[in-house]
């Protein structure tokens, strides 16, 4: 399935955050969105969502407009991952997952058997199933942030929104959520994710769109488009691009 914007204006209510942008990518993609901070990349995720109404153009999801599907059609087609955070109530890890099941069930229904044994598989996948019964405020912030993937898996949904995914987490758990993206892209599903770390397209992208000022100031695959001038430009400060020993491209400071 394909998502797919043209044109999109978005913005709040007398506040346009971003215009004329395209954007389209589907399955077994992973789509890297990469800005400064205000450039609007939380708004746009909210727009793609139907949490926002468009200002302006169109967005497709499959062959339909977003504006003719109701909530728990769009919940079918495109599950959210917000950024990792404390929980209000004590649910199990095993219960914040169930939670991903409502589009299919309703919101007050019993879930069943088959229910309960699909989160068993999706922390399986995830490497956290020995965390189903623990308290999900009191696991780190990296294993809250699969056990949030994981319970977007439970949507059945064919494309994820994953909002700055790897936020505060420590380099370890960063790197375990971005092996995490990789191998569900490697299963077909269609993600896109927004990040503050331009090494994660490269780490994972197999397509990076970047914004500034509400506006795509290029799109493509990360080898192609992350220079060291774009990101310079973007970021307001010196940004050189490396290739290392292995192949892997890294981006650093250039401190003078």
């Amino acid at each position: 399935m394909q998502l797919r914007a043209n044109k999109l204006a978005f913005g709040y209510p007398g506040h346009r955050v971003g215009h004329d942008l395209d954007l389209d990518f589907g399955s077994g993609e992973v789509l890297c969105l990469l800005g400064p901070n205000g450039c609007g990349k939380t708004t746009l995720f909210k727009t793609l969502l139907g949490l926002l109404p468009r200002q302006g153009g169109e967005i497709r999801i499959g062959p339909d407009q977003l504006d003719a599907l109701g909530r728990e059609e769009i919940a079918k087609r495109i599950a959210y991952v917000p950024q990792a955070h404390d929980a209000v109530f004590p649910y199990s890890v095993s219960d914040m997952v169930l939670m991903g099941r409502t589009a299919h069930r309703g919101l007050f229904s019993s879930p069943r058997s088959e229910d309960r044994q699909r989160v068993d598989e999706a922390l399986t996948t995830l490497g956290i199933d020995d965390l189903a019964q623990r308290d999900y405020t009191r696991i780190s912030g990296g294993q809250r942030q699969l056990a949030l993937i994981a319970r977007a898996l439970l949507q059945d949904a064919p494309l994820i929104v994953m909002d700055e995914p790897t936020a505060s987490l420590d380099f370890g758990n960063q790197v375990l959520v971005l092996q995490q993206v990789q191998r569900l892209a490697a299963t077909g599903l269609g993600i896109v994710l927004s990040t503050h770390n331009p090494d994660h397209a490269f780490a994972c992208g197999t397509t990076v769109l970047v914004l500034a000022e509400g506006t795509r100031k290029a799109m493509g695959p990360p080898l192609q488009v992350l220079t060291g001038e774009l990101l310079s430009s973007i970021y307001g400060v010196a940004v050189s691009v490396e290739t290392l020993a292995n192949g892997n491209r890294v981006c650093s400071p250039r401190i003078e």
